[in-house]
């Protein structure tokens, strides 16, 4: 049976081989705005999983949380189906009876930016807390600590947002104003794996941290999360949520961990009742599986090497656009070392085309664009009729909303895609309007 496996393994390998895309072509092959990067190494660590029929979360599981937690320098990991569930962990860990008077309530609020994308809110509001919106500086897309601050009210108890296509936002001061204000910061890291604020990995500043592994991110599960902490106490109410709400922390298959399994009384159930039985929390199913797991391990090996092709796909970007009219171009946070998402382009509200003009233009050229995710959140049906606050005007906002795109920097794209977008950017910005 080995020997089968080897043999199909390397069938595997063969077939990778033979399925490597073409040259580039200007104009027609297509520069994506972002992908994942999977290697033969990759397809056979996936098409493995699925030999061994590890089709639930085991033993990849278990180890790419470790791993995560060892990369980050925290105490656990815990995944989940995807960076949008693990954001819904996170924000309804702080509503556990198990913290006592520290337990989010709802009417609660929690202090987000009003730019970005909605599965950072929907959490907020799904959770009956009310969002307080801030704005965001142009050039880093990020807010900063004084907004923050004023937006703090007598029902604020915490803030979760996320680092802005990968620049991080002044999570440092942030973090220490959280604690002086005993407030929560939950990390929203999804955009931001590998990047660092004064030296220090984004997604360990937060109470509570949040990653995706979804194909446009850093690396990849296919789909996939995970929910990061280095407290024990919120590690474990994340692990219960996630795993129905049970009680129980023993491994699917596995019994009796605890040694207690049918000596606990809790609720008002009877003395003995199956500890694998009892649920003490409002959970969800939101696991993920071994296949998963198996390719996640693979791609976080190679998570420096991605993050090096990121800046340097950036860079080569902006050292290209440096002096364009009319358009602003992205900076990074002061203190900070992005793995940047994205580049981001704002056009000049006085500048003599509109932005949709460019984009077409990138478009048809074959080089994708994505817009600055929702934009102001607030302008959105999905919003009217809800319960929100805004603090301060949304002013720079509702220009992402109106002027904002952003083009591709991921690993996968070559020196002769990133300067076919230099050139086409440049083509537009400098014809006669």
């Amino acid at each position: 049976m080995g020997n089968d496996k080897t043999a199909i393994l390397d069938l595997v390998r063969e077939y990778h081989r033979n399925n490597v895309s073409s040259g580039f072509v200007p104009g027609v092959t297509p520069v994506l705005a972002s992908g994942a990067v999977l290697s033969e190494d990759d397809r056979v660590a996936l098409v493995e999983a699925a030999l061994d029929l590890r089709i639930a979360a085991g033993p990849s599981s278990r180890r790419l949380e470790r791993e995560l937690a060892r990369y980050f320098g925290l105490r656990k990991a815990h995944l989940t189906n995807s960076g949008s569930s693990a954001n819904l962990l996170a924000l309804s860990a702080l509503t556990s009876p198990q913290l006592g008077d520290a337990r989010l309530v709802p009417g609660d609020e929690v202090v987000t930016v009003a730019a970005g994308f909605p599965t950072t809110v929907n959490p907020i509001l799904q959770n009956g807390f009310v969002p307080v919106f801030v704005d965001v500086d142009l050039g880093t897309y990020n807010t900063t600590v004084e907004r923050v601050e004023r937006a703090i009210g007598p029902r604020t108890r915490a803030v979760m947002m996320a680092h802005a296509l990968g620049n991080p936002f002044p999570v440092a001061e942030i973090a220490q104003l959280a604690e002086e204000r005993g407030l929560f910061l939950v990390e929203d890291n999804c955009d931001a794996l590998g990047s660092t604020y004064r030296g220090k990995l984004t997604g360990t500043f937060g109470d509570l941290a949040t990653e995706s592994f979804y194909p446009a991110h850093h690396i990849t599960m296919g789909e996939g999360g995970c929910v990061l902490t280095d407290d024990l106490a919120l590690a474990r109410i994340v692990e219960s949520m996630r795993d129905w709400g049970r009680d129980c922390w023993c491994e699917p298959g596995e019994d009796n961990r605890c040694f207690k399994r049918f000596e606990q009384q809790m609720g008002s159930l009877p003395h003995g009742y199956d500890h694998k039985y009892i649920f003490s929390h409002v959970g969800y199913n939101l696991k993920s599986t071994d296949l998963q797991a198996a390719l996640g391990l693979r791609q976080l090996s190679r998570i420096d090497e991605f993050g090096k092709a990121r800046r340097r796909n950036w860079a080569r970007l902006r050292e290209g656009l440096d002096g364009l009219p009319h358009l602003i171009l992205p900076e990074a946070t002061p203190g900070s070392d992005p793995s940047w998402f994205g580049f981001a382009l704002t056009v000049h509200p006085d500048a003599p085309f509109a932005p949709a003009a460019l984009i077409d233009h990138l478009e048809s050229s074959r080089v994708a664009t994505r817009r600055f995710f929702a934009g102001n959140l607030t302008r959105h049906p999905a919003y009217e009729g809800r319960e929100f606050r805004v603090s301060g005007p949304l002013t720079n906002s509702d220009i992402t909303t109106e002027r904002t795109f952003w083009i591709g920097v991921y690993p996968g794209l070559t020196d002769e895609m990133i300067d076919h977008s230099i050139a086409t950017v440049i083509e537009y910005v400098t014809l006669p309007h």
